[in-house]
């Protein structure tokens, strides 16, 4: 019989991985945390009370090379991952938010450029959450995408 090793990397904390990074002011930290969001190059910025949510210009992100444009599935993934940090920040969980719906609504291509999101919190009871997203590219009037998701946060 063999005995498993032992992981030699601490289990992650996340109460302690968000509060580290609201206290550094440096959300980068907590996005470090999180394979597909370095995959993606996703980055975030605090603005007072508001954080925005940036995809860099990334040829890996592009899903149709002829116009190009950044795939769906990296926009939803990216939109999605925001309104997840949105929710840990702001709540300060100790539990990373678990997904219970998601729907998007692409309304313009999104070009090989840099994207944003920003979310906006709609509903917060005790076990579930509902956030709506945007996404937009050159101008926050012109959004390329908008989401609503539901999380189960207990």
């Amino acid at each position: 019989m063999t005995v498993p090793e032992q992981d030699t990397h601490k289990a992650l904390n996340v109460k302690d991985i968000v509060k580290k990074a609201t206290e550094l002011n440096d959300f980068g930290h907590l996005l470090d945390h999180v394979p597909y969001a370095k995959f993606i190059g996703m980055q975030v910025v605090r603005f007072g009370d508001e954080l925005v949510f940036q995809l860099p210009k990334k040829d890996e992100n592009i899903g149709n090379p002829t116009l190009p444009a950044l795939h769906g599935g990296v926009i939803a993934g990216f939109m999605e991952m925001s309104a997840i940090v949105q929710l840990m920040v702001f709540m300060q969980t100790t539990k990373v938010p678990k997904i219970v719906d998601f729907s998007i609504d692409y309304l313009r291509a999104g070009h090989h450029r840099d994207s944003f999101a920003e979310c906006k919190i709609t509903r917060q009871g005790r076990r579930v959450a509902n956030v709506n997203i945007n996404c937009w590219q050159t101008n926050r009037k012109a959004l390329i995408a908008t989401a609503r998701a539901h999380f189960l946060i207990e």
